[in-house]
């Protein structure tokens, strides 16, 4: 597990640029060669046979990011099959770079085409790229015999953004491994303790959480912030200016495996992204027990429910992205902190009872074998 997202001096970015081109390299020399494979004659054997539309998926331990979370959850019970496959299932955060050529191949053969569909670009995040980000998005809804929404908001989004689908969908929200994912025997003693969870790749959200982070240190100076994922540029200025020098510690990227770990480390889970299609993390956390504070926008509400956290109300539009505001959102956190065991309790409950792993596959195993057999 990384330490810090921030290079030192001494680090060699000739030899993490050899590393890029290496993986760069291999990527080209998988797809070479399973386009070879695709374009020989073949006689199609029967049976179901997933490609998720990458050559490979993470395997189990190894460091994931955005969709591809759920294929390498999805790939242990159905795996990966680049060439020979009889279904395709692609993600709209994981897609593939030759998708028109993997679509015109489903077609060929009469592949039935499955699509995951997380959230769409706008305005206020993808500002000039909305349009040109919507259009594979599109293209691969419309070629799609069922779509799996990851929430109620993704299917709203969508259908304002892309269209009505044509084909059957359903929602079906993410899920975590409940048994691997579970609760501390009790919270930290020390802190309060928030952890900010997933990469931060759009800055505010990382400076949402330590300015939060500063207004809960005026009235409890022990308060501490976990910040998880890379991050889009260097932390260390405005920690200095807020004076959190000693309150945060920089985590780096993570592990599947080493999520609980991180997660039993605190007492609540500071989520900072608005419209937020279905997070993962957010998930994560609740089946470790951390209640979430968030704000009170996109996929997120449906996961926290009335019961696992507090959602704080923000200004609410495609045009810009305008979070709650620090106070608003330390407030939130300190109401969780005060009733702290019933939002451990009910968060897990909540995470257990409606976002356990099994379902999910089992779901995805009834919808296959539908789709293949029909």
């Amino acid at each position: 597990m990384s330490v810090s997202t921030i290079a030192g001096p001494g680090s060699s970015t000739a030899s993490f640029s050899v590393r890029i081109d290496q993986a760069r390299l291999g990527r080209y020399t998988r797809a070479a060669a399973r386009w070879t494979r695709l374009l020989l004659p073949r006689t199609p054997r029967p049976g179901l046979r997933v490609f998720y539309g990458h050559d490979r998926v993470p395997g189990p331990g190894e460091a994931v990011a955005g969709g591809s979370a759920k294929f390498q959850r999805l790939a242990e019970r159905f795996p990966n099959h680049p060439t020979d496959f009889t279904l395709l299932y692609l993600g709209s955060t994981w897609l593939p770079r030759d998708l028109r050529a993997l679509l015109l191949v489903a077609r060929r053969r009469r592949v039935p085409v499955v699509v995951n569909q997380s959230g769409v670009a706008y305005p206020g995040w993808a500002g000039t790229s909305t349009k040109a980000i919507n259009r594979e998005f599109r293209r691969t809804l419309r070629a799609a015999d069922h779509i799996v929404y990851q929430s109620e908001f993704c299917k709203r989004s969508a259908d304002e953004f892309l269209g009505e689908p044509s084909g059957s969908w359903e929602v079906l929200y993410n899920a975590v491994d409940v048994d691997h994912f579970t609760p501390a025997a009790s919270a930290p003693p020390d802190g309060p303790v928030l952890v900010l969870g997933g990469d931060q790749t759009q800055a505010y959200r990382f400076e949402l959480a330590l300015r939060t982070l500063a207004e809960l240190v005026r009235v409890q100076p022990d308060s501490r912030l976990l910040v998880l994922g890379r991050l889009v540029s260097s932390p260390e200025p405005l920690i200095a200016e807020l004076g959190l020098r000693g309150n945060v510690e920089l985590l780096g990227r993570y592990t599947q495996r080493e999520a609980p770990a991180l997660f039993r480390r605190a007492h609540l889970l500071l989520h900072t992204k608005v419209n937020d299609p279905c997070p993962s993390s957010v998930i994560e956390a609740m089946a470790c027990g951390l209640p979430v504070v968030y704000p009170a926008s996109g996929g997120t509400v449906e996961l926290v429910g009335g019961e696992g956290g507090l959602g704080v109300p923000h200004p609410n539009g495609w045009e810009r992205d305008e979070p709650p505001s620090p106070e608003a959102l330390a407030e939130a956190a300190t109401r969780v902190l005060a009733d702290l065991s019933r939002f451990r309790a009910a968060a897990r409950r909540r995470a257990v009872e409606r976002f356990a792993l099994p379902p999910w596959l089992d779901r995805h195993g009834e919808l296959f074998a539908g789709l293949v057999n029909r």
